[in-house]
């Protein structure tokens, strides 16, 4: 029977509640999601701080566990059977997470893989390209002197908002009545859009008022304001 000490990432971060969760990240958007979701669901968790200041991520004992170098990723000693079980990648996390917990994803099978549907759609499209705005605009690319590679990016974030908006109207959350991993992914990506990368002007948020509608009540939730700050920064 695997243990958790099995796990060597364990090592280099020790547990100190093994029967714990154990999450290994950083407060970025796609970090932010998992801490997020487990503040929601109340599933008891240890964080672990990932620094990239000091390439945390690419030390063997973290690409043990990701072998793609990104965080977040877990370690649930708890998994399906009873059986330890390490994930990586937000996406697959959450959905892990929801159906785990029975919470914030919908019990009938429409409801679901709609739901799934708008997870991948932050995955592939949201995430991605505010990244892309991030880097061209605050980091690295914003000494480019060609701006056509950042005005790309703008273009294609204010076609991703408006498809956000237009699902919006009407409605509380992307789903609806129901709020669902599907904001849990999505939200915290137009918050850093808009706030840390500064690029609220550039992509005319004030164009998309169902966006900040639902991005204020996203912020408002107790256990969104915690989880953005999780795992807290040395």
């Amino acid at each position: 029977m695997t243990a958790l000490t099995d796990f060597p990432i364990t090592a280099k971060w020790p547990a100190r509640h093994p029967e714990r969760l154990q999450l290994y990240s950083l407060p970025t958007p796609n970090g932010v999601k998992v801490s997020i979701m487990l503040e929601e669901t109340g599933l008891p968790y240890e964080p672990h701080l990932v620094s990239f200041d000091t390439n945390d991520q690419l030390s063997p004992a973290f690409l043990s566990l990701n072998p793609n170098n990104k965080i977040p990723a877990i370690v649930d000693p708890d998994g399906p059977g009873g059986e330890p079980l390490g994930l990586f990648e937000s996406g697959a996390i959450l959905l892990y997470l929801a159906e785990k917990t029975g919470q914030l994803i919908p019990q009938d099978a429409a409801g679901r893989y709609e739901t799934i549907q708008w997870l991948m759609f932050q995955m592939g499209g949201v995430g991605p390209m505010f990244g892309q705005v991030g880097f061209f605009h605050k980091f690295a690319g914003k000494e480019y002197e060609d701006k056509r590679p950042r005005d790309r990016y703008i273009e294609e974030s204010k076609r991703l908002l408006n498809v956000i908006e237009q699902r919006l109207e009407g409605r509380d959350w992307i789903m609806g009545d129901q709020y669902t991993i599907a904001d849990i992914a999505v939200f915290p990506w137009v918050r850093n859009l808009i706030g840390f990368y500064g690029a609220g002007e550039l992509v005319e948020i004030q164009r998309f008022p169902n966006v900040r509608r639902v991005l204020e009540a996203f912020i408002a939730r107790p256990a969104v304001a915690r989880g953005l700050a999780i795992p807290a920064r040395g």
